[in-house]
């Protein structure tokens, strides 16, 4: 099979388009002859080795790409409710065996079928998994319920994207985002279901005083630090990336967040999908549905397979509009 491989940590261009022995499914699991394969920031991070002394991600040379739509190759032992020829997405282990490939293997509980639907598997790719993540995170990591309000910090990124369709599932009142001051002109022409979009750099006073029962941060840094001024009280901050680069930021003030009665956050869906099984197959079905529902419909740049390293450029340097995904 053709795959992109990360021969070393370092810059994009150490992803290398080589050839490696086709996958045979094990036991639980599905090969997939992909079509499809996104592109996200992780996939960039953990390529600059921020992450390589964590224990259970790749080292080189390691196959990266945690998303794939394609169809049904072969089923592994034990494998039901699948049929060879079937339109899928799926979601990697992130164990270096990754979706840059031809080939790819994933275990049966996390495939989601779409077929019979009629969805772009370019768009099912770049919206379903980031919308599964979403609901999990709106009804397991913290709980939002009908007619709250929820602000989403980098409103066109990735997996921010995904959060203003679930919310609207989930029955919100009004979701508002916010963007980097260059890309307001992409927020005015979205399709996502922003009651508005405002620009990040113009807050907290942008708002008008506005106070919102949820936050979603994945940007990190000083949004982060603001994001305590935005919060009603007995508002969730939910903490879900760190697309600032700020890895050194000071944080936020604990006596603030005792005083106002507010619930900060984390989810990783790395790390929370495999503890919690329970919470994929209710969440990969809102998720189908805000994809079919269009509510989930982003700006989507593709590129080659063989031209990775260019996607993983145009991640770093913020020239990318909107999700990246690479056809094989």
């Amino acid at each position: 099979m053709k795959a992109v491989q990360v021969t070393r940590f370092g810059e994009p261009g150490v992803l290398t388009l080589t050839e490696l022995p086709d996958p045979a499914p094990g036991p639980g699991q599905i090969a997939i002859d992909v079509t499809h394969a996104a592109v996200g920031l992780i996939d960039a991070y953990i390529r600059q080795g921020l992450y390589k002394d964590r224990d259970g991600l790749p080292q080189p040379p390691y196959v990266p790409g945690l998303e794939v739509a394609g169809t049904v190759r072969a089923l592994g032992e034990g494998v039901t409710g699948f049929a060879p020829g079937e339109k899928v997405v799926a979601l990697s282990s992130g164990d270096g065996r990754g979706g840059y490939a031809s080939v790819f293997l994933a275990d049966q509980a996390h495939v989601v079928s779409t077929e019979g639907h009629a969805i772009d598997p370019a768009l099912a790719v770049a919206v379903i998994p980031n919308a599964l993540m979403a609901h999990v995170a709106l009804t397991s990591a913290i709980r939002t319920s009908a007619g709250e309000s929820v602000l989403v910090h980098g409103a066109l990124g990735a997996l921010a994207a995904a959060f203003p369709g679930i919310a609207r599932q989930l029955g919100a009142s009004r979701v508002v985002g916010t963007v980097r001051t260059e890309r307001m002109g992409a927020a005015a022409a979205t399709k996502l279901p922003y009651d508005t979009v405002v620009d990040s750099a113009r807050l907290p006073g942008a708002l008008d005083g506005e106070r919102f029962d949820v936050i979603v941060d994945p940007v990190g840094g000083l949004v982060r630090t603001q994001s305590l001024e935005l919060l009603a009280p007995s508002g969730r901050l939910l903490l879900v990336g760190n697309a600032s680069g700020d890895w050194n930021h000071g944080g936020i003030d604990g006596n603030r967040i005792w005083y106002g009665n507010f619930t900060v956050t984390g989810f990783n869906a790395g790390g929370y999908l495999p503890a919690h099984p329970e919470t994929f197959a209710p969440a990969a079905r809102a998720a189908l549905q805000a994809a079919t529902d269009g509510l989930a419909d982003v700006e989507i740049e593709t590129f080659p397979l063989a031209d990775a390293a260019t996607a993983h450029q145009r991640l770093e340097d913020h020239s990318a509009n909107g999700r990246i995904v690479l056809t094989v």
